[in-house]
């Protein structure tokens, strides 16, 4: 018998000692949850998401693309979701009324999350880093010339840090 609740693997096993009792437990294979995306809060989900849907090759979640020109935006004023066509990481925009920007690495706002990726060449962290200043970025800090682990950490228009490294 098994507790499954749809492609889940939770299966229903008798409890020792007794007939008619069972508990669910979870099949190692597939037991974790599975992280489904990132979510950044900002004061303007619209903005933050064209930066990261044009930073990463993202596209919007069905309904959440932006209107025609001269329409409101509805859907870009509280939360809007970017999807990988390749699969994977995911991230979701969520409206705040205020957003402190990091001060990182020092100051009074640490940095509560941030994003690394990779490129595999630093010939490509080079073309990156022009993308992305000219996506609104700013450099926070340069260590393109570390010989053990070349990256530039910016801050996204929000102001939340973010990594790429060659990798």
């Amino acid at each position: 018998m098994r507790c499954r609740i749809r492609g889940d693997r939770m299966l229903r096993r008798p409890l020792a000692g007794r007939d008619r009792a069972y508990r669910c437990v979870m099949d190692d294979e597939q037991g974790f949850p599975v992280i489904r995306q990132t979510v950044l809060d900002t004061t303007d989900p619209r903005k933050l998401a064209e930066f990261y849907r044009q930073l990463f090759g993202l596209r919007y979640r069905p309904g959440d693309e932006p209107p025609a020109s001269g329409q409101p935006d509805t859907r870009g004023q509280d939360w809007l979701v970017l999807r990988n066509p390749a699969g994977g990481a995911a991230l979701a925009f969520q409206k705040i009324a205020e957003l402190a920007w990091a001060t990182w690495p020092d100051g009074p706002v640490p940095q509560q999350l941030h994003l690394d990726s990779t490129v595999p060449t630093r010939a490509d962290l080079d073309v990156q880093h022009e993308r992305v200043l000219a996506l609104g970025a700013r450099l926070l800090a340069d260590r393109s010339d570390d010989p053990a682990e070349p990256l530039r950490v910016y801050a996204d228009p929000a102001g939340h840090p973010f990594c790429i490294f060659v990798g």
